[in-house]
C-alpha cells in the first residue's frame, strides 16, 4: 500500500460518513503573524473550533501540510520530521466519542489492515486540581471514563483482552511497566489538549478537552536507557503514536474550573509518514517506500565510508530538510535572514553541513536527491511551483553558503590568532597541534560568529577540533539559551480568526489589504496577486508579484485610490457561494490552488470582491487614515509593501 493510496483509503472512508473533503492550506498561515508555519491539521480551523459556522457543513476531512519548526533539532532519529502530512478529521458540534472511536478503529485495523494486536490505547487520567462544571454541579475533573467505556466494548467485541492501567506520567510509567494492559491513562501533559497546552496554563475562556491516542507496537527491543520499562509514550522507538482524537469538550471559566461546553468538537489528526510505517511494519520511517530511494541516492554519492546502517544521521537530516525546503519554496517562501525565509535559510544549511560531512562539498547532493524528492513525496499534488524554478532558488542558497563557510572560516582564524598570540592554525606542523583540546575559547565568541555570518555551530566545532582547540560548552550553552528565549518570545502561538487579536487596528489593517490589493490591480493589471500578508496592530506588511520596485508617483497612486475607498464608507459584506459562482463573478483568489466548493467571499462596495476567512470591518470608513511606510525586494519577481493604518 503506498502512501497515496492511503491518502485515498482515508478521505473515502470519511466521504462515505457524511464529511466533505476541504483543501489544503499553505505552510504559511495567512493574516496570522503569531506563527511562522501551518503546523498542524486543525490550526486554519480555528474559527470553526470556536464557532464559527464551516461553509462545507459540520463534517469535514483534508490532508493538510505541516511544518515543525520546533523539531528541526530532533531530526535524526528514526522518527522525527519537520515537514509532514495530517489526515485530519472534524466534527464541529456533530458526532462525538461513541462515532469517532469506532471510525478511527475501524479505518486502522479494516482499511488499512493494521494487526489489532500491535495497536494500544491512551486517554486522559483526570487532573484532582481542577473541577468540571458539569449538569449544574461541580465535580473533580476525572479520567475520560467515557472514552475508556467505548475502548473496552470495542475491543471485547474482538475477542480481545481489555485492561487498563494507570501510568501517570512518564517517570512512574517507566517503573511501572505496562503489566499486560492494553488502554493506559496518563496525565493532562500527555492526553490533553488545547492551544495553551495542560488546563493550568489554559486562560480563562480558553477551549480544550482529553484527547486518546493510537500507539502502534514495532515489536523492537526495548532500550533501557529511556528507563527501566516500557510504555506507549517511551521514547525508545518501540512504539510509535499514530492516531490522536481530540474531544474538545469544555471551556475554562475560572482559575481552577471548567464547564462543558455546549457544542462539543471532534479534531482527528493522524500523520501520513508513519501511517505508512506502520502499513510497512518499518520502524525507521526514513526506510519506508517515501525516503528509502532518497537515501539510496546519498549513499551512492558519499565519499566517505559513513553507510546510512552505521550513521544514519545526516542521511534523515539531509533528506528530511530538503523535502521541506522544496515544499516551503513551492509555498512561496524564499531564503531570508527573517521569519519563515529564515527557517528555510537555516534547514539549506544544515543540509549542506551534513553534506560535507558525507563527503559532499559540490551540490551533488542536491541535484541528485532533489529530482527522487519532488517525484516521490508529492503524493498529493501539493506541489504548485515548477520543479526547476525550485531548484533554482534551493541552487542559489547553497552557492552563497559556500562564501558564508568561507567567511566564518576567516572569523575563527582571527579569534585562535588573538588567543594564542598570532599563531595561525594552518601552518602549524602536525607535531605542534594543540592536542586533548586543553584550551578553550569562550562559546559566546563562537555563537557570535554563527549569528553574524550564519556559519553552524556543529561546522565550527569540527574545524576547532581538527586545529586541537575545544569551546566552552557552558557559555556556549547559555548563548544559545538566551537566543532561544528571545526566538520564543517572537513565536507564541494565539489564534483569533486567523489574526493576531481581534483588536480594533488589526481587523482594520485586514480590511485595508483588501483594498491594497484591489489597488495595485488598478495599476498594474490582473495579473498581480497577493503572495503573503502579515497584519499586527501596529503595521500591515503585503506581498505581491511585480518585477520591479514602485515608484514614488506609484505608491502616491496606491495610497490615494485606498484613501478614497475609505472616504467612501463602503459597506463590507460577505456571502457564501459555490466556488464556480466566485470565479464567475470574478473574485480575487489564487485558483490554481485547492478550494472547497463552497466558499466565503468579501465584498467591499462595489470595488472589492475576494475570497477570505475575515474578519473585517463593517465600513471602510472606519479605518481613518491609510500610509505606506516602505517597500521591500524580496527577490526574483517579489515586493512587499508595508502600510500602516489609524
Amino acid at each position: 500500500m503506498t502512501a497515496r493510496e492511503i491518502i485515498d483509503i482515508y478521505i473515502s472512508f470519511f466521504e462515505k460518513r457524511g464529511h466533505k473533503q476541504i483543501a489544503n492550506s499553505p505552510l504559511v498561515p495567512e493574516n496570522d503573524p503569531t506563527t511562522l508555519f501551518t503546523s498542524s491539521g486543525m490550526q486554519p480551523l480555528v474559527p470553526y473550533l470556536l464557532g464559527e459556522p464551516h461553509p462545507q457543513g459540520t463534517r469535514l476531512v483534508d490532508v493538510q501540510n505541516c511544518f515543525r519548526a520546533v523539531d528541526i533539532e530532533e531530526v535524526g532519529d528514526n522518527r522525527h520530521t519537520t515537514f509532514f502530512r495530517m489526515l485530519g478529521n472534524w466534527s464541529l458540534g456533530d458526532y462525538f466519542k461513541s462515532e469517532e472511536i469506532p471510525w478511527l478503529w475501524e479505518f486502522l485495523t479494516v482499511e488499512l489492515g493494521l494487526p489489532k494486536e500491535k495497536l494500544y490505547i491512551t486517554v486522559f487520567a483526570g487532573d484532582r486540581d481542577f473541577k468540571q462544571y458539569k449538569n449544574g454541579l461541580h465535580q473533580i475533573l476525572g479520567p475520560d471514563v467515557e472514552s475508556v467505556s467505548i475502548w473496552k466494548q470495542l475491543l471485547e467485541n474482538e475477542g480481545m483482552d481489555a485492561k487498563d492501567l494507570e501510568l501517570g506520567n512518564n517517570s512512574f510509567a517507566s517503573n511501572l511497566g505496562m503489566q499486560d494492559a492494553r488502554i493506559f491513562y496518563y496525565d493532562a501533559s500527555k492526553n490533553w489538549w488545547s492551544r495553551s497546552g495542560t488546563p493550568a496554563n489554559m486562560p480563562i475562556g480558553e477551549p480544550g478537552g482529553p484527547d486518546t491516542e493510537i500507539f502502534y507496537d514495532f515489536g523492537t527491543e526495548h532500550d533501557k536507557a529511556y528507563g527501566e520499562n516500557c510504555h506507549p509514550n517511551c521514547e525508545c522507538g518501540k512504539f510509535l503514536e499514530i492516531a490522536n482524537a481530540v474531544f474538545m469538550e469544555y471551556r475554562k471559566i475560572d482559575d481552577r474550573t471548567l464547564e462543558e461546553l455546549p457544542k462539543k468538537n471532534v479534531d482527528f489528526g493522524g500523520g501520513l509518514e508513519r501511517l505508512l510505517a506502520t502499513v510497512e511494519d518499518q520502524a525507521d520511517i526514513f526506510k519506508t517506500s517515501l525516503y528509502s530511494e532518497a537515501i539510496q541516492s546519498l549513499e551512492n554519492l558519499t565519499k566517505t565510508n559513513l553507510d546510512y546502517k552505521s550513521n544514519p544521521k545526516p542521511y534523515r537530516i539531509i533528506v528530511d530538510h530538503l523535502i521541506a525546503s522544496i515544499f516551503m519554496v513551492s509555498d512561496g517562501i524564499v531564503p531570508s535572514n527573517k521569519g519563515q525565509g529564515y527557517i528555510l535559510r537555516r534547514l539549506i544549511r544544515r543540509s549542506m553541513v551534513q553534506a560535507r560531512k558525507l563527503g559532499m562539498k559540490g551540490d551533488e547532493w542536491l541535484s541528485n536527491v532533489s529530482p527522487i524528492i519532488e517525484t516521490r513525496t508529492n503524493v498529493d499534488g501539493s506541489l504548485k511551483m515548477d520543479t526547476a524554478e525550485i531548484n533554482y532558488i534551493i541552487t542559489q542558497e547553497v552557492d552563497k553558503f559556500r562564501k558564508t563557510i568561507d567567511e566564518g572560516l576567516k572569523e575563527i582564524k582571527k579569534m585562535f590568532n588573538r588567543v594564542f598570540g598570532g599563531i595561525d592554525p594552518d601552518n602549524l606542523p602536525k607535531g605542534m597541534k594543540i592536542s586533548n583540546n586543553k584550551y578553550r575559547i569562550d562559546g559566546r565568541e563562537v555563537f557570535n560568529i554563527y549569528e553574524t555570518y550564519g556559519l553552524p555551530i556543529e561546522i565550527a566545532q569540527e574545524i576547532m577540533t581538527d586545529w586541537g582547540v575545544a569551546f566552552d560548552e557552558e557559555t556556549i550553552k547559555e548563548a544559545k539559551k538566551a537566543h532561544q528565549e528571545i526566538s520564543r518570545a517572537g513565536a507564541i502561538q494565539k489564534f483569533a480568526g486567523g489574526l493576531a487579536d481581534t483588536s480594533e487596528l488589526t481587523i482594520k489593517g485586514h480590511t485595508a489589504t483588501h483594498l491594497l490589493h484591489q489597488a495595485l490591480r488598478d495599476i498594474f493589471g490582473d495579473k498581480l496577486h497577493q503572495s503573503g500578508s502579515n497584519i499586527t496592530s501596529e503595521r500591515v506588511r503585503f506581498d505581491f508579484n511585480h518585477d520591479k520596485m514602485l515608484s514614488e508617483g506609484e505608491l502616491k497612486k496606491i495610497e490615494e485610490i485606498v484613501r478614497g475607498k475609505i472616504k467612501k464608507n463602503l459597506p463590507v459584506l460577505f456571502k457564501i457561494m459555490p466556488l464556480a459562482k466566485a470565479k464567475e463573478i470574478g473574485a480575487i483568489g489564487i485558483f490554481d490552488e485547492k478550494y472547497q466548493t463552497q466558499v466565503k467571499v468579501y465584498f467591499i462596495g462595489d470595488y472589492s470582491k475576494e475570497l477570505c476567512g475575515g474578519p473585517h470591518v463593517d465600513f471602510t470608513g472606519a479605518i481613518k487614515s491609510f500610509r505606506i511606510i516602505k517597500q521591500e525586494n524580496l527577490g526574483k519577481g517579489y515586493k512587499r509593501i508595508y502600510a500602516k493604518v489609524e
